[in-house]
């Protein structure tokens, strides 16, 4: 079962598909752009095709993480804290 779209709320006539703006329901002949004498504003861009489907930096977050567990501001078991120390420590180079 779907609802009966809902009719404009101002008087007069009425012309467009009737949207809801923050001052009620309006057609187009009484959108707030129409009052303002403004022509109808066109669709935009939109978001791009990728925007919530493009995955994080993992590497990034896994650098700090590790960078937690290797100064000891996050708890891990002892073979993660030496590891994240191996990790995060630069390797010495030997003369």
């Amino acid at each position: 079962m779907t609802a009966a779209p809902r009719p404009c709320d101002a008087l007069g006539e009425h012309t467009g598909p009737v949207r809801l703006y923050p001052c009620g329901r309006r057609c187009s002949a009484h959108a707030p752009w129409a009052a303002a004498g403004h022509p109808e504003p066109q669709p935009g861009p939109g978001a791009p095709a990728g925007a919530w489907t493009t995955p994080s930096p993992q590497s990034a977050s896994a650098l700090i993480d590790n960078r937690a567990i290797a100064s000891g501001k996050r708890r891990s078991t002892p073979t993660a804290y030496r590891a994240a120390q191996a990790a995060v420590r630069p390797e010495r180079k030997t003369p």
